[in-house]
Order: structure tokens, then sequence, then C-alpha cells
């Protein structure tokens, strides 16, 4: 399938919520398109509405007005079909890496032997073998985030839904995370939704990244990022990274002092 089929429709969504005295307008006719095998950063001004963006996608909330177009069917929600990834793992404390990875595969009802040999080889191929009896407690943030990640890829789903899933890491795992991220999109040929406030790893990740403008967010430009680099470290390095970034920030009314 072409890469720049369009995979995933947002046409016009609308959603308020009630507030003390009156509706509270947070998404103003929403329009924008997610190709396949895409990696799409949506970035907008702290409580424009990024994080009902994804929750009306991933089909946590309704939308009061607008369509999801799936492959060219109008559809509810990703539910069934998105994979999601927050900034909490969520991991369930009582059970082991393991029994975490299996708990959707035991959900669906696959054969025990090979559930286990399929959470094995996930394991291995994102360095967490020998952890396979740990608890949650057990490990650090980065590892625990890897063992979210892992169990939501193994569902295989069609589009994954990362809501600022790194950002309460230190700036040194969330680099090396990065990394295991775009390695395990690219192997697994997935596309992604990615909810961030974070313009660095908007720029470091993406292809395109969607700006919202302040509430109620309307989409304000949707820029292309062509940068080569594999590596979201060797990507902070290209020289056009800079001018993504800066450009970014313009959108954003931020204001900086040097180039990063």
């Amino acid at each position: 399938m072409a890469a720049d089929t369009i995979q995933l429709s947002v046409r016009n969504v609308r959603k308020s919520f009630a507030g003390t005295s009156r509706s509270v307008p947070v998404l103003d006719g929403l329009t924008f398109d997610i190709h396949e095998r895409d990696f799409v950063s949506i970035i907008g001004p702290s409580g424009c509405g990024k994080t009902t963006v994804f929750n009306i996608v991933a089909g946590l909330i309704e939308a009061d007005t607008g369509a999801l177009i799936y492959r060219g069917a109008e559809i509810a929600s990703l539910r069934g079909r998105g994979g999601d990834l927050m900034q909490k793992d969520l991991l369930f404390p009582w059970r082991t890496v393991l029994q975490n990875v299996l708990l959707g595969l035991e959900m669906r009802g696959v054969d025990r032997a090979a559930a286990v040999a399929t959470a094995r080889e996930h394991l291995a191929a994102f360095g967490l073998a020998g952890f396979e009896n740990a608890y949650p407690k057990t490990l650090s943030g980065g590892m625990r985030q890897r063992v979210a990640l892992i169990r939501t890829l193994i569902m295989n789903p069609d589009i994954l839904l990362l809501d600022e899933p790194f950002s309460a890491l230190d700036y040194q795992t969330r680099l090396y995370l990065e990394g295991v991220l775009k390695d395990a999109v690219e192997r697994f040929g997935k596309t992604v939704v990615l909810v961030t406030h974070d313009i660095d790893e908007a720029v470091a990740l993406s292809k395109r990244v969607v700006v919202l403008s302040g509430r109620p967010a309307r989409v304000k430009a949707i820029h292309a990022i062509d940068i080569a680099e594999h590596s979201p470290i060797a990507a902070r390095s290209d020289h056009r990274f800079s001018d993504y970034f800066h450009t970014l920030c313009d959108e954003l009314d931020i204001q900086t002092q040097a180039r990063p």
C-alpha cells in the first residue's frame, strides 16, 4: 500500500465540555489526515485539547460532531484497531513482566504456548530477556515503558496512539526509548500518532507535525519533516533540525534565545 494513502481522516471534529456556568468549547472543527505508515505528532499550546483529540480517536470519549474515516469507511473510533500507550505504563503490579505482556493475548484467547513464545521473542527483541519473572516495582521507569510498549505492539494494532509516553522520564532515558520506538515502528510497519508538548521530540521522530491553535483548537498548520537520519539522536544533529525546531516554536509563539 502506498505510503501516502490516507489511513485515517479526522473530519470537522468538535468537542465541548460542561463548565460551571456554560459549555467550554475545546475542539473547533478539527480536520487532518493520517497516512499509511505515517508518524504524525500533534503539538499545541498547553491546554489546547491535544489529549482530547487522542481520547476521541482512541474511543475514550465521543466527539460532539464530526467524523472519523478509516480506510474509506466512517467509524466511531479506533477501538479494536489502535494500540494506546500513555504517560503512565499502567502495568498490573501483581503480574510479572511476562504476565503483563500476555494480558491482551489471553483476553483474545490465543493459544497459551504460542502466546508465551511470541511474548518471549518480543521481550528479547527489546532487551528484556531474563526479566520475564520480574515484577514492575523492581524495574526502572524506562524498562516499565518498554514492557508497556511490548504489551501494545504484541496485539498488532493498525495504529499506535501515544499520549506523551516518555514525558515523565529523565532526558537520557527518553532519548533511548525514542530510539526503541523508532526501531519498533519500522520493524513492524506501524502508523503512529503521537501527542506531545515536546517540540524537540516531535521533530526528531515525526514525518509530519500537526500544529493546533489555542483553545478552541483548530489545525493551525501541518509541517512535513524531512530528516533522513533514522536515529532520533542523529536527527538532532541534522542541519535541518534547528530550522524545523524554530519554525514550530514560532507557530506556538515560543521565544527562543539560542538554537538547540
